[in-house]
């Protein structure tokens, strides 16, 4: 007869691991088991304590609280992409009915101070100053050379294709805004045609987070490009 001895069981201890393991194999473990998952408590921020069905209708508010934030930074961004564009096409209108050079300024003006609410404003020509002597817009037209020593602050931003926000140097400030330029706290230089071939529009805000580099600069080529082909009808 054998007197070989039998091996013991010894039972494995479940790690953290193979239970994670296996409930992501089975999610609908706690379906075949409601009851078990009644039963189960979780710690709370409060420092009680829940049950996981309580824990997982909180995760899923907050969730829901989530994706309506969301939601409504969508809506109020459409909103007010839907005023801009309402602005846009008011300028086109005034812009196709402008006959002259004088007039297309003062539609540009009228439309950066009041529709586009600039707290100040300056469209920038290149050209000969006294062929423009009839033109009578105040401070928001400004005609230079285009390669006069006043234009060296702003040779980077020439130099590029695209539109310009956020805080500028002050010789550029004070080249713009003269008397007011203490008041501009951020700018958007927008050029008008390729590169900056016909000009410039700066437009100045007071608050010096209004523009910033990191802001979209969709409407702001858009309102460029308009404002250029209309400015060669002339």
């Amino acid at each position: 007869m054998s007197t070989q001895a039998k091996p013991e069981y010894v039972e494995e201890e479940l790690s953290e691991q193979t239970i994670h393991d296996y409930l992501s194999a089975h999610p609908d473990f706690f379906e075949r088991h409601a009851t078990l998952l009644s039963t189960l408590i979780l710690p709370h921020a409060s420092g009680g304590a829940v049950s996981l069905v309580e824990r997982q209708v909180s995760v899923l508010r907050q969730k829901e609280l989530r994706l309506e934030r969301q939601l409504k930074e969508l809506i109020s961004v459409a909103r007010d992409n839907d005023v801009l564009s309402a602005k846009i096409h008011e300028l086109t209108l005034q812009l196709l009915a402008a006959k002259d050079l004088q007039k297309t300024v003062a539609a540009v003006e009228e439309a950066l101070r009041s529709g586009f609410g600039a707290d100040h404003a300056v469209m920038v020509l290149f050209g000969d100053p006294d062929a423009f002597d009839d033109i009578d817009a105040g401070r928001f037209f400004r005609v230079i050379g285009k390669n006069d020593e006043s234009l060296k602050p702003f040779a980077t931003f020439l130099g590029g294709t695209s539109a310009r926000c956020g805080r500028i140097r002050d010789s550029q400030r004070e080249f713009l805004f003269r008397a007011d330029a203490n008041e501009v706290g951020s700018a958007a230089l927008v050029p008008l045609g390729d590169g900056a071939d016909i000009g410039f529009l700066a437009v100045g805000s007071i608050d010096s987070d209004r523009f910033h580099p990191g802001m979209s600069i969709d409407f702001l080529t858009r309102l460029g490009e308009l404002v250029a082909g209309s400015l060669k009808r002339f």
